[in-house]
Formats: structure tokens, C-alpha cells, sequence
């Protein structure tokens, strides 16, 4: 295990709870009155009985200090205690787990198809750089990073559920539902990695090793894959988990648009509504989720990096 890595270990309570009392704070510093927001959400009224809404303010603890609040939400929440919606009335667990699940789906294949496109083009592209493929590379990778995914998302419906009709524009469960979002939300880390690979593998090719492997005559495609192409798949993995944390936070706008039932529509449907522990709760969610993540990517990287797991031997 590397100190980075033990490092992390060893801060991972500590960010679980800067991110709780992040996560706790931050709702409250927009100024709203959560209950009469509930009660706007349920009833439509703009102007609620005060009864009412003292009895609901008291109903969820939201007539006690924050201080109070917070020991109360974080004490429950180490009992697994996520609370109750307040829109839907149901535990938030029963809501959240399910939507993780989705997301986490959702955010694996599409960077599984990212690493699958993007590495081998930026290490085809490094081969030669400023040749044709290098440019088409260049290009593409640059409206990948700049389109936005709403953009791009609306114009892959367009195309293929609109015009031509052969994939769902909606829904998920089936396979060829999923294409879709999970094109749309490969497009940016894809263009990113092979942006990364390329130029980590043109990078490497540079080395004196690589000078000496060559002239032992062995061939330009076992140096460019060998020892270009290594070295940079150890950079882009050790980034993975930045990227699962990005797109695993950044899925609101797909999952809104195909109206698919992750974390990122139900994050946006309780902000819509006022719904706190389920807002609290999917963020804490994610940045659990990053955290993990990154720590397993530095973990994956250094079972790739020959050179990483001497040092630790």
C-alpha cells in the first residue's frame, strides 16, 4: 500500500464528516423557510395556516437550533438512520439505494466505453503527432469536452429516436435504452482521456528507454503499446475515480432528459420540492462514493505501475 493511499484511508472519516457538516449547512444558509416550503410542496397554498406550520416545524425538529438539528440528523444517520422524505413520506434509504444503483450502472459503462475509445486513439494518435489522426483526434476530443451533454444528449434523440427511430429516447432496464445516455455521458471523459493519453504517450516515447528498446529491434507497435501506451493507461487510472465522483455528480442532466431513475433525477426532483434528508442524503451519497472510488483507482494504478509497486516493495 502506498502512503497516498494509507493517507487516504486515514482521511476518509474525516472528509465523511467536513462532508456531513457541508452537507448539513449548506440548505440552510439559502434564507427559505423549509416548512412553509413543505407545505407550498404538498398543498399548493401560499399561505399556510400558522397552526399548521408551527405543528410541521415541530413535526420534523426544524423549531430547535441548527446545533440540535445537526446532532440529531448526524446521530441518527451513524445508527444507518437516513430519515424520512418529507415530500414522499417514505424512508429515504428505500428511495436512495435504488437510485444509486442506477447511477453507479449508468456512470460504469460510460466509463467503460470512455477508456474503451478514448485510450486506444490517444495512444494511436501519439504514433505520429500532427498527422491526420492526430488533428481528427484534436478536433474531436475538443467539441467533446465543449458540447454540453444536454446539448449533445437532445441531438443524439434527434438522430436516433426521432429521425430514425431504431433506440428509445427514453426510459431504463433494457439494454438499448441505455445506449443513449450512456453515449451521452461518455463523450467528455472519453475526449479527456485520449487528450491524457496522448499526450502522456508521446511523452514517453521520448524517453531514452524507449530510444534503447528500439534499437534492439523491437517493433515500433510493441514500443508504442508496451511502453507508451502503459505508462499512460497508469495516468488515466489513477484519474478514474476523479471521473466517477464528476460523472456520478454531473448525471442530473442525463438522467433528467431520458427520464432515467438515478440519483441525479432524484436529487433533482427533491430539490425541486423542498425535500431535505433526501437532498442531504444523495449528496453525502456521492461524495462517499468519489472517495472510494479514488482510492481504489490509486489502488488499480498501482497494480499497473511495475515501477510504483517496486518502490513499495
Amino acid at each position: 500500500m502506498t502512503p497516498l493511499v494509507a493517507r487516504r484511508l486515514l482521511a476518509l472519516p474525516l472528509v465523511a464528516a467536513a462532508a456531513a457538516v457541508l452537507v448539513f449547512l449548506l440548505p440552510r444558509f439559502s434564507g427559505q423557510d423549509t416548512a412553509l416550503a413543505i407545505l407550498r410542496s404538498r398543498t399548493g397554498e401560499s399561505d399556510p395556516d400558522p397552526a399548521v406550520l408551527a405543528a410541521l416545524r415541530e413535526q420534523y425538529g426544524l423549531d430547535g437550533s441548527w446545533w440540535d438539528q445537526f446532532t440529531g440528523w448526524a446521530g441518527a444517520l451513524l445508527r444507518g438512520d437516513l430519515g424520512i422524505s418529507w415530500t414522499s413520506r417514505t424512508p429515504v434509504s428505500g428511495l436512495l439505494w435504488p437510485a444509486l444503483g442506477v447511477s453507479l450502472t449508468l456512470t460504469v459503462a460510460a466509463l467503460v466505453l470512455a477508456a474503451l475509445v478514448g485510450i486506444p486513439l490517444g495512444v494511436r494518435a501519439a504514433r505520429r503527432p500532427g498527422g491526420r489522426l492526430d488533428r481528427v483526434l484534436t478536433t474531436g476530443s475538443v467539441l467533446g469536452v465543449a458540447i454540453p451533454e444536454f446539448v449533445l444528449g437532445t441531438a443524439l434523440v434527434l438522430a436516433f429516436a426521432v429521425t430514425v427511430p431504431v433506440l428509445p429516447a427514453t426510459g431504463w432496464g433494457d439494454v438499448d435504452q441505455a445506449v443513449l445516455p450512456v453515449l451521452t455521458l461518455a463523450a467528455f471523459p472519453a475526449a479527456l482521456a485520449a487528450q491524457l493519453v496522448r499526450a502522456e504517450t508521446v511523452d514517453a516515447l521520448a524517453r531514452p528507454h524507449v530510444a534503447v528498446a528500439r534499437s534492439k529491434g523491437i517493433s515500433d507497435g510493441r514500443v508504442l503499446w508496451r511502453h507508451g501506451g502503459r505508462l499512460a493507461l497508469t495516468s488515466v487510472t489513477s484519474l478514474s475515480g476523479l471521473f466517477l465522483g464528476g460523472l456520478l455528480g454531473g448525471s442530473v442532466v442525463v438522467e433528467v432528459l431520458f427520464a432515467i431513475p438515478g440519483l441525479g433525477r432524484l436529487l433533482y426532483d427533491a430539490v425541486l420540492g423542498q425535500d431535505l434528508p433526501v437532498v442531504q442524503a444523495g449528496l453525502l451519497a456521492i461524495v462517499l462514493v468519489a472517495a472510494v472510488a479514488g482510492i481504489l483507482a490509486e489502488l488499480l494504478a498501482l497494480a499497473l505501475d511495475p515501477v510504483a509497486r517496486s518502490a513499495v516493495r
